[in-house]
């Protein structure tokens, strides 16, 4: 059970995140823009992310408040981060909190449900790149036909975007889903150690405290002059969805199984999102598949399983930065 515990926790990670590409496309960007649901939802995930704590603090006072001061428990303390890492924990919420999240809001504004899931597949592929580029993996000749094929079949989805016959995607949208992607393989291989050496929950409280920072006087304007009585009657609960969910909950989950899981099996996980993207897409009449779509996610998906098998047939890669 303890060796299922990580995987389980990417599993529903990415499970959300599938989720959450649908609603984002309903409230992005007719009822707030972009850079407000960036702010607003890193606000609520660095709150919520203060919970365990304070819940610590009250059950504290609950079994100390009628005890002398010698008598009482030593107070819950919230983990202590080295003054070396603090550099690094800015980086962090940089990439994960600010970046990625700016590029997927103003992506999903701009492109369709189905297309954004499938792009952030390529997610694999590009932690591969990274690994390299710092000479934490190598390349073999089973992961350049990999990484060739995930590559075709993601440029020619990004290009689909320029189509007429794809209404609700376009190449711009489809171009910043990639950048956010580029981004979470990035904080996969470069923070592997950093989430390793503390608990997921300290990363996380960290990383949007610092992350809400930054965006809040960005998106300051987007939340003032968002149209509140329209998301009161017609958006409220995607609204709160993607507001409360979609942030603190997977990326919790994420870090918990990162901080176990090499960073390359970590990433494998992305590939359940189009699927549940696509359904609930579907089903909500937000998005409609296409078959030319249906082709190069099915590059896509090759292209990574070729990398995927490398590992099994040639090497095991070390262990993240």
């Amino acid at each position: 059970m303890e060796k299922l515990r990580p995987h389980l926790a990417l599993l529903f990670a990415n499970a959300i995140w599938a989720m959450d590409f649908p609603f984002y496309t309903i409230v992005l960007p007719r009822y707030m823009g972009p850079m407000g649901m960036v702010a607003a939802s890193l606000f609520v995930a660095a709150m919520l992310s203060f919970i365990p704590l304070g819940w610590q603090w009250a059950r504290w006072y609950s079994a100390n408040r009628r005890l002398s001061v010698e008598s009482r428990a030593e107070r819950p303390r919230a983990e202590k981060v080295d003054l070396a890492d603090m550099r690094k924990l800015v980086g962090a919420a940089l990439l994960i909190g600010v970046l990625r999240k700016s590029f997927l809001m103003f992506g999903l504004s701009r492109t369709s449900p189905i297309d954004g899931s499938i792009i952030d597949t390529l997610i694999p592929i590009l932690v591969l790149i990274i690994s390299v580029i710092l000479g934490i993996d190598r390349f073999s000749r089973m992961k350049i036909a990999g990484l060739t094929l995930g590559m075709a079949g993601a440029v020619c989805v990004v290009l689909s975007g320029a189509s007429s016959v794809h209404e609700k995607s376009e190449l711009l949208g489809n171009i910043l889903i990639i950048s956010s992607a580029c981004v979470s393989a990035l904080y996969m291989v470069l923070c592997k150690r950093l989430v390793s050496r503390y608990k997921p929950i300290t990363v996380i409280r960290w990383v949007y405290s610092m992350a809400a920072i930054i965006a809040l006087p960005l998106g300051m304007a987007d939340i003032v002059h968002a149209d509140y009585a329209n998301i009161a009657h017609h958006a409220l609960f995607p609204t709160l969805f993607v507001l409360i969910v979609p942030t603190f909950f997977p990326n919790l989950l994420l870090n918990y199984g990162l901080k176990y899981v090499a960073p390359t099996v970590t990433s494998i996980y992305t590939y359940l999102q189009p699927v549940l993207a696509i359904v609930v897409s579907v089903a909500m009449g937000l998005d409609k598949l296409h078959f030319d779509t249906v082709l190069f996610a099915l590059l896509i998906f090759a292209g990574v399983g070729l990398v995927l098998r490398s590992y099994s047939v040639h090497e095991t890669p070390k262990s993240g930065v």
